[in-house]
């Protein structure tokens, strides 16, 4: 895994130096190399810049910008089956320097345009030149894994696996996008496509771009879709086939993922989603896998027994690491520096310790992102399914009657209740549900955090929607569940999951790998009927099938924990100096975004006691964290 940048510049204007500071900004991506390729013409100059994080061919034949014929390419992923690609293009006539896989894209590329991407397994962005017919191809991979970031303006095109690459060309122009603000205030995260600067995008996952550079047009084309196979009529299939043929695409997608040059660990919580990453490595190897596991007691944080007992039963190398709360509290101080486009997600801060404490013994940990995704974990699944047509029966003057009486009863009044984690905010959202119980309006609802009327009096602009895949008409003759899970799909694990975990882990120079998001088999399990997914009030239910085949049910049966932490504690108390140098008036007005009246209102009622207010709090100061550091 590496860090790419690079420009197309139509005025001839961009230096070498631009190129090397762009790349150097993503050095914390790829310590172990650097290198770049430039190149004028009469009508453009091209600049391509990488820094390597070996994992495959360490040799410098494994260095890029690569080339190869009329072709050179930046690449940023790993393509997991590179090696029986490389054997069908021998077998075409090809022949190869390395043992890279960078090399094997650049072959394909030259073999079948385009349509290499349909043969590719893995996480990856790139981009290739070819000089002979003077093209640009641009592709991201089908889940969204790997970031691709464009700048385009003026004649100028920048691209970057981060942002904080573009501060360092002069032709970039710093302007927030005032509508990503208000949407970022919703999500927690700017939706893809659309980013915090003005003339600034996210290329979509499963999408390409192939243009002229002689006239050149950046319209992103879509070469894979997860609603197409939602889209399919449901398989029909005995309980067993639907199991063995998910476990053997997992297997798969776990032994491809081991691929690599040097050491390899696996994030073991003690779910069900990374003990089944676990066992189906562990059941086919003699040595004992790499496991690692973090716990933060102090915050409540510690599924460390659990995964203790775990990596016994499956006989792994197991690594327990303890972690201070000021340990995590003194990760938000850098925060701003690695997610360098606002991003609210807490659980950012022990996916960081937690990579820092793999980085000591490992290059590449494995994950298992996804598993809730694809195979209907999340407790609003569960939610829509039981509530969904129950709120439907009941009529709309009632249901809104209901909402009404809420608003009149703070959450934190509620006995029993109140003490549950996070209540306050889910409190907030069935609210919103009870006025509109549309499968839309729910997703919405559980996804948003600030409501639009609630935007419209903060900011002193009003509420612009931006177009997201929460728009999306795509999905045909869809239940409850999969409308669902292929909207969470496209959203919350692009923009939430897939970036705090890319960040995190290069903030330390680990490669992350997400076997649970091979499109093997997110293509496999979406055409598996609902109740393989949820059944008799178990979530998760195929997943946990297969898991218990390795681990007893009783050693796994438990509440699912998550990466959760006290953030409104912290606020109140150990961050209460930076909620007050950040949420003051004079921050708040520098800004130029928001109302300070609003800001403060829930800034006293916050102090005051309304623990609901906290994460909107949190919201707000993570932005003006952000600010401080990219804003300005």
């Amino acid at each position: 895994m590496c860090g790419i940048a690079g420009f197309i510049d139509f005025n001839g204007a961009s230096s070498e130096q631009e190129l090397e500071g762009m790349t150097h900004a993503l050095e914390h991506r790829g310590p172990d190399g650097f290198g770049t390729f430039i190149l004028g013409t009469s009508t453009y100059k091209i600049g391509f810049g990488h820094r390597r994080l070996s994992i495959l061919e360490l040799s410098e034949l494994g260095r890029q910008p690569m080339s190869w014929n009329q072709f050179t390419i930046v690449f940023n992923g790993e393509i997991y089956n590179f090696s029986e690609i490389k054997i069908e293009l021998e077998n075409l006539g090809h022949s190869f320097l390395s043992e890279s896989d960078t090399e094997v894209i650049l072959h394909a590329y030259g073999e079948w345009g385009k349509n290499c991407l349909d043969r590719f397994i893995g996480m990856f962005s790139f981009v290739i030149y070819d000089s002979k017919s003077e093209e640009l191809f641009i592709a991201r991979d089908r889940a969204g894994i790997k970031p691709l970031f464009i700048y385009h303006k003026d004649g100028l095109f920048l691209f970057a696996s981060e942002l904080k690459a573009f501060h360092k060309h002069s032709g970039f122009e710093k302007k927030i996008n005032t509508k990503a603000v208000q949407a970022y205030l919703q999500y927690g995260s700017v939706p893809t496509p659309h980013c915090i600067f003005e003339h600034c995008s996210k290329l979509e996952p499963g999408h390409y771009v192939l243009t002229s550079l002689e006239n050149f047009n950046f319209t992103p084309q879509q070469y894979w879709n997860v609603y197409d196979y939602y889209n399919k009529p449901k398989l029909t299939i005995s309980v067993e086939e639907a199991k063995q043929e998910t476990e053997r695409i997992l297997k798969s997608a776990c032994e491809y993922r081991m691929i690599s040059d040097v050491p390899v660990g696996v994030f073991l919580s003690g779910g069900y989603d990374s003990t089944c990453v676990t066992a189906l490595l562990q059941k086919e190897r003699t040595e004992a896998l790499r496991t690692f596991t973090i716990s933060v007691p102090d915050i409540g944080l510690n599924e460390a027994p659990y995964a203790k007992e775990i990596a016994g039963r499956l006989q792994t190398n197991h690594t327990e690491t303890e972690c201070t709360a000021k340990d995590a509290i003194d990760l938000i101080a850098q925060l701003p520096y690695f997610y360098d486009e606002p991003f609210a997600d807490s659980s950012a801060i022990p996916t960081t310790l937690v990579s820092k404490i793999a980085k000591q013994h490992v290059t590449v940990a494995l994950s298992a992102d996804g598993g809730d995704e694809v195979f209907a974990g999340y407790n609003r699944y569960e939610m829509i399914i039981k509530y969904g047509g129950k709120l439907n029966k009941i009529p709309g003057f009632a249901r809104k009657s209901m909402a009404g009486v809420m608003n009149l009863v703070a959450a934190e009044s509620i006995p029993v209740l109140k003490n549950k984690y996070n209540f306050a905010q889910r409190y907030e959202k069935t609210k919103s549900i009870l006025r509109n119980t549309s499968d839309q309006n729910i997703m919405l609802s559980v996804s948003q955090l600030f409501t639009e009327d609630q935007i419209n009096a903060l900011c002193n602009t009003r509420f612009e929607k931006l177009s997201t895949y929460f728009d999306s008409t795509e999905l045909k003759n869809y239940s409850p569940l999969a409308f669902a899970q292929a909207m969470d799909y496209q959203t919350y694990l692009l923009d939430d999951i897939l970036q705090k975990v890319d960040r995190a882990s290069m903030s330390v120079s680990l490669e992350s790998r997400e076997p649970l998001l091979d499109h093997r088999l997110i293509e496999y399990v979406a055409q598996l009927p609902d109740e393989l997914k949820y059944r008799d009030g178990s979530k998760k239910w195929l997943l946990k099938e297969i898991v218990h085949q390795y681990v007893p049910k009783s050693i796994m049966d438990r509440p699912k924990m998550g990466f959760a932490i006290p953030i409104e504690s912290w606020l109140k108390n150990e961050l209460r100096d930076l909620l007050e140098t950040y949420l003051s008036e004079n921050k708040i007005n520098e800004t130029g975004l928001f109302n300070w009246k609003e800001i403060e209102k829930l800034k006293t009622g916050f102090l005051a006691g309304k623990k609901e207010f906290g994460v909107k709090i949190w919201y707000l100061l993570s932005y003006l964290m952000w600010y401080e550091k990219w804003g300005k």
